[in-house]
């Protein structure tokens, strides 16, 4: 039929049709994902995997936008518009600066969000237990364990004096957390640390070339989306700068580093997911708690420590959540 003629029927004759025939199937909903930088498969692949669990597949009864800044964190703003345009059902923001530019931008869209440190003292939700808005997510307490991560490092290196930490400072809010942290733990522990800055995988280059200069005993890499996009760089540059490198990821261990303890990042994708679900079918984010991790993962590569020459402790290997042979 034409889509004229469909209009006429439409208009003149459609009152007489059986309800069944006029009702219109439901327009696919669409959610849109917004990060600074590029998201590995792996990631995805959990956020998939949390909408599955609650009836929804990705082209078959859900469309996904992908907006991702390269790292520019001032076109977040830009990006977030485009999805509002676009109507979408749900805004997944990955990483606290996509965080804030769609907070910023709605107040009615559900925003959800996998949160480096405390969402209530950062002002992305009024409490954790309830919401209140229509922001809710997971928190991987990745600064609140920066100390501890530090601890770790120093327990495979007992030798280690000076450690190179490296941040984006285009992720501020988490930069300047992790300093915060990890200065005081590093002078309690008798460590000196320098500062490295990287905002791209040219920045990051330029960073481990400065170790000819300055030879750290170890590298401490800040969370961030910019370092497990990079995490492949990051694994070749250290083992041929021939660095201990520690981080709160695991996917940057299984590249190659040499170990990193934190949260499960990739189920912590998956239970975005589940909330994805559960809000495309009504609930809403105001009412979903916002989930904290409970569960720290100590990953050590095995094979990178024999690369560098090291002897990972029986202690620590007993206490390996998983060790990367």
């Amino acid at each position: 039929m034409k889509r004229r003629e469909f209009i006429s029927l439409l208009g003149g004759a459609g009152a007489t049709w059986p309800l069944a025939a006029r009702a219109q199937q439901p327009a696919m909903p669409v959610i849109g994902l917004l990060a600074p930088d590029w998201q590995n498969e792996e990631l995805l692949r959990g956020f998939r995997q949390g909408l599955k669990q609650v009836g929804f597949v990705e082209d078959d009864n859900v469309s996904i936008l992908y907006r991702f800044a390269e790292n520019e964190i001032d076109r977040l703003p830009a990006l977030t518009d485009d999805l509002i345009r676009r109507r979408v059902a749900v805004i997944f923001a990955m990483g606290q600066p996509a965080a804030f530019a769609a907070k910023a931008a709605t107040a009615t869209i559900p925003v959800l969000f996998v949160a480096a440190e405390d969402p209530v003292r950062r002002g992305l939700v009024a409490s954790l237990s309830r919401p209140g808005g229509n922001l809710t997510g997971v928190n991987i307490l990745a600064t609140e364990v920066v100390a501890k991560r530090l601890a770790l490092l120093r327990e495979l290196i007992p030798a280690a004096a000076r450690v190179a930490v490296l941040v984006d400072p285009a992720n501020k809010e988490i930069t300047e957390t992790t300093l915060r942290e990890v200065e005081p733990a590093a002078r309690a522990m008798g460590l000196q640390i320098h500062v490295l800055n990287a905002r791209n995988g040219r920045e990051i280059g330029a960073a481990f070339a400065a170790f000819e200069r300055e030879r750290p005993d170890a590298l401490f890499v800040s969370i961030g989306t910019l370092f497990t996009a990079r995490r492949v760089q990051l694994a070749t540059l250290a083992v041929r700068y021939m660095i201990p490198m520690t981080s709160g990821n695991r996917q940057i261990a299984e590249a190659g580093g040499l170990m990193s303890y934190g949260a499960n990042i990739t189920d912590a994708y998956r239970q975005v997911g589940v909330y994805a679900g559960r809000i495309l079918k009504g609930e809403k984010p105001a009412d979903l708690p916002v989930v904290q991790a409970t569960k720290f993962e100590l990953v050590i590569n095995i094979e990178t420590a024999r690369m560098l020459g090291l002897t990972v402790p029986d202690k620590l290997l007993a206490t390996a959540d998983e060790v990367i042979e």
